[in-house]
């Protein structure tokens, strides 16, 4: 269901023109607005139009929110040069934003999987940007990629009664899985190699870096059921930076218990979407009461 006012917005990016959706509340006291940044190849609508819900659902909540597709994506033209290089892209959008809701003092990024890691690559060089929330970071690796498989895929496959069944009933490839168990179990014991802060390092190292340089509240949320996010949490646990990054007192982070890569459940998406703006009104506006709903549900 629609709250207040849906419209589009051309804009521009570096000659090109984009489009984005505003989305304005009826009534809002809100100073703050939402940008959904979009991840993966897809475009302002997302996977069973969970973008759009989203929108919808903080918009319904007081919050102006705005969500467009990259150059090459969607309804735009040109090239989609890949999650790293869309800072010209965030910029425009940040822009056409404010320009188009000009109450606002500033925006909170919104991005899942890789659009999370655009959001920490883009961060440190906008003062605009006064929160973060962080859905599922992409932060893979082939390594950590075949860690978190071993890990968390192979290690509830073992215990699971209908693999065992399909095992005795030879409805398995033997060969074939035991190939794949030992080839990722290689892998993951394969250590990718470390970059210092300010040189070309991956973007993992640059991500850490706009996360620790950045001073304001931050929202991560772990789904429960997905590798991706598997995979961050893996890398929190053995990375010591980025462990003291997660645990710092502007972070907060949500474990979405049934959740899968893109909520797409009906009760874990609005689930996703409550946490929020609650989080909304507690981290970045007034409300600190609802520090206390949404800290009983901390990972």
């Amino acid at each position: 269901m629609r709250s207040g006012v849906e419209r589009p917005v051309v804009f521009s990016c570096e000659g090109e023109p984009l489009i984005g959706i505003l989305h304005t509340p009826t009534s809002t006291g809100a100073s703050v607005g939402v940008l959904i940044i979009v991840g993966g190849p897809q475009y302002r609508v997302g996977s069973h139009r969970q973008f759009v819900q989203l929108a919808r659902g903080l918009a319904a909540s007081g919050y102006p929110t705005f969500r467009f597709d990259y150059r090459g994506m969607g309804d735009n033209a040109a090239q989609f040069g890949g999650f790293e290089h869309v800072t010209a892209d965030i910029r425009a959008a940040v822009d056409a934003f404010l320009r188009e809701a000009p109450g606002l003092d500033g925006v909170v990024l919104f991005g899942l999987c890789d659009a999370a890691s655009a959001a920490l690559l883009y961060v440190g060089g906008d003062s605009r940007i006064l929160g973060l929330v962080l859905a599922n970071p992409w932060v893979r690796t082939t390594g950590g990629e075949a860690k978190s498989f071993v890990r968390h895929y192979y290690g509830q496959r073992f215990l699971q009664r209908s693999f065992w069944h399909k095992l005795a009933k030879g409805e398995l490839n033997v060969v074939s899985a035991l190939h794949d168990f030992f080839s990722k179990l290689g892998r993951s014991m394969v250590h990718a190699p470390r970059h210092a802060y300010g040189t070309s390092g991956s973007f993992i190292d640059r991500m850490l870096q706009g996360f620790t340089s950045f001073a304001g509240p931050v929202l991560v949320l772990v789904s429960e059921r997905d590798l991706t996010a598997q995979e961050y949490r893996d890398l929190c646990r053995s990375s010591l930076q980025w462990k003291a990054a997660s645990a710092r007192p502007n972070v907060m982070t949500i474990e979405c218990a049934g959740a899968d890569h893109t909520f797409s459940t009906r009760i874990v998406h609005e689930q996703m979407i409550s946490d929020v703006a609650r989080w909304l009104g507690w981290g970045v506006g007034s409300d600190s009461r609802l520090s206390h709903q949404l800290q009983g549900r901390q990972a």
